[in-house]
């Protein structure tokens, strides 16, 4: 199995395969427009992956700037985003705590399953890399502008867990004064055989097992939904 930094540096169409098949419900944008109106919005999407949440979002906001450290990641994205027809977005490879955007330029930042890597992949200078993520924000929004932010609380589960992985993660969120619900992001594979090459490929043997033994072509997922105004 791949390391998650392998999949995102080498491994994005396959990555993509499995996004796919994430939120079959429609719960991640629906919980957006519940936390704040689209229309006439410019977003930053910061860890943007294959374009998970800014294939969603091109269609309902004026503009959208998708940044990510994989390149290949951002290929797909590219790809993902003309396919659509659309012309209001750019990607550029970035870090979220360095980002190639004016000051006060964006009313609304999200970010899907990233942020919480400053803390996870640096252990030892987790705070300082989330405090420098959150003067990046404040430089980079509009004053009253709004972080939304998809964190995990666990696949394979129905029920909301924090992962212990994330143990420093969820306190600074809280210490930040993030207001938080959660959603059900559950993933519908066409098959038990995709289910269990798409699961394993990033989730591991242990849950692949799992979703062959009780079949699972419908695999739950619980994710957290974190905004706050800057």
């Amino acid at each position: 199995m791949s390391t998650e930094k392998e999949v995102y540096d080498r491994q994005a169409d396959q990555y993509e395969a499995l996004i796919a098949r994430e939120d079959y419900q429609g719960n991640i944008l629906r919980a957006l427009q519940e936390i704040t109106p689209l229309a006439g919005r410019v977003v930053l999407d910061l860890g943007a992956g294959t374009g998970r949440l800014a294939v969603l979002l091109a269609p309902h906001v004026e503009r959208i700037r998708a940044f990510d450290v994989a390149a290949d990641m951002l290929r797909v994205c590219a790809e993902r985003l003309t396919a659509s027809g659309l012309t209001n977005w750019q990607v550029d490879v970035a870090d979220h705590r360095h980002l190639p955007a004016d000051d006060h330029f964006a009313d609304l930042v999200v970010s899907g399953w990233s942020v919480s890597y400053l803390a996870v992949w640096d252990p030892e200078h987790w705070r300082e890399g989330l405090d420098a993520w959150m003067d990046e924000m404040k430089r980079v929004l509009k004053p009253g502008g709004l972080i939304v932010l998809y964190e995990s609380l666990g696949t394979g589960n129905a029920e909301p867990i924090r992962l212990p992985h994330m143990d420093r993660f969820y306190p600074w969120l809280d210490e930040m004064g993030f207001q938080n619900k959660w959603i059900r992001t559950d993933y519908q594979f066409k098959s038990l055989e995709e289910a269990v090459d798409l699961a394993g490929f990033f989730f591991g043997a242990e849950l692949a097992e799992r979703v062959q033994k009780e079949n699972l072509v419908i695999l739950p997922e619980c994710t957290g939904v974190w905004w706050k105004k800057v």
